[in-house]
């Protein structure tokens, strides 16, 4: 990659303002006032499950779609009555859209020359674009001449070579095997980061979200539920919905005790004190659940006595599977809770080789619970 391809193509850096803005499909609400800012360079994704709103909200962004209500501005700009030619917004589709009949010199160029530019500066611009995908070299081949990731890469190209102050991106590795997603994702963040742009990122998929992003929108049925740094979502979830779509989780049934000014979370397998700060509002939440990740457990024997600053319920050990680097624990404890696996009440993951010995598939033990790190949450 060239410093000619980074300077030829990058643009200066821009931000997005999404306000208040509802959308309807006849009687189906889409959009619930979904009120955003995506700063300048960010790269920000929408994450939901199928039918959340994401893609319906980056395609707003794009003038393909128009909101009943609110506006979106970019760089300041009002550009809700736009149409998508008029955003300088560039989109790349899951699907790629390549034009089959043309070669990937021509598809490159394609947005090019319906601005009609100048035959040199068209070579110019698409040149750079290869060069900056890693395809130069490839310029006569056609879409059906390339493998999966290489067409990934023409439609980037195809889409920053008409230098857009937005880039965005409709699940575009979806249609990619999970090694050559890997590969590719990592190649998009470095993309984005030396031409600058601002980015938008659709998907639902929570491992390509938080690998790439600076920030992320957690959305279902149309309204965003947080908005925050992976690592800021993962530990601080917001309400039930965002704790068990990002990551394994164990969400306990029971109710909120006090005594005196303590309080604890009474279950079916024992009750555990809370930390201060669990009911930020000093009340729980309706339908409140005691949550936490299986990392913040460890298991003992029941002789043993409990790690300080930590909570301890008894279970039996249903089974344990292998998954590399942790061994996953699945404990039968009290019938009235719920957990990620059916069947198994809580999860608890060890690192590989750290497990005491002799935990087995029916063997009695203690679940000891990072007290600090328990959150009682609500819908």
């Amino acid at each position: 990659m060239t410093a000619l391809a980074v300077d030829t193509l990058a643009t200066p850096s821009v931000d997005i303002a999404i306000e208040h803005v509802d959308l309807w499909y006849g009687s189906n609400h889409v959009l619930r006032d979904v009120d955003l800012r995506i700063e300048p360079g960010e790269f920000f994704a929408f994450l939901g499950p199928s039918g959340c709103g994401k893609t319906t909200l980056l395609r707003l962004i794009a003038g393909f779609n128009q909101a009943d209500r609110g506006r979106v501005l970019i760089a300041g700009r009002d550009v809700s009555g736009l149409p998508p030619w008029k955003r300088d917004v560039g989109m790349v589709f899951q699907s790629y859209a390549l034009w089959p009949h043309m070669t990937v010199e021509q598809n490159v160029a394609f947005g090019l020359e319906e601005r009609r530019l100048p035959r040199q500066e068209i070579r110019k611009r698409v040149a750079a674009a290869l060069d900056l995908v890693g395809l130069g070299g490839l310029e006569k081949r056609r879409p059906a001449q390339l493998s999966g990731g290489q067409q990934q890469r023409v439609a980037l190209a195809r889409t920053i070579v008409v230098e857009p102050k937005v880039l965005l991106l409709d699940e575009p590795l979806s249609n990619l095997d999970a090694k050559l997603r890997g590969e590719v994702r990592r190649e998009l963040r470095e993309l984005q980061q030396r031409l600058g742009l601002t980015a938008i990122f659709v998907t639902h998929d929570q491992e390509e979200a938080n690998t790439i992003c600076d920030r992320i929108a957690v959305m279902k049925d149309g309204a965003v539920q947080q908005v925050g740094a992976p690592t800021a979502l993962y530990d601080a979830p917001r309400n039930l919905f965002v704790a068990g779509f990002l990551g394994t989780t164990n969400i306990l049934d029971g109710r909120v005790v006090r005594d005196g000014a303590a309080a604890a979370f009474e279950t079916a397998a024992g009750t555990i004190p809370l930390p201060a700060g669990a009911l930020p509002s000093g009340e729980p939440p309706p339908g409140a659940k005691l949550v936490f990740r299986p990392h913040h457990a460890i298991l003992s024997r029941p002789d043993a006595p409990p790690a300080e600053g930590r909570a301890r319920i008894s279970g039996t050990i249903r089974f344990k599977e292998f998954l590399g680097a942790t061994e996953r624990y699945g404990i039968a404890v009290g019938a009235s809770m719920t957990g990620a696996i059916e069947g198994a009440a809580i999860l608890v993951d060890l690192t590989h080789g750290t497990a005491p010995a002799g935990l087995a598939p029916g063997t009695a033990v203690a679940i000891d619970i990072a007290t600090d790190r328990l959150h009682v949450l609500g819908e």
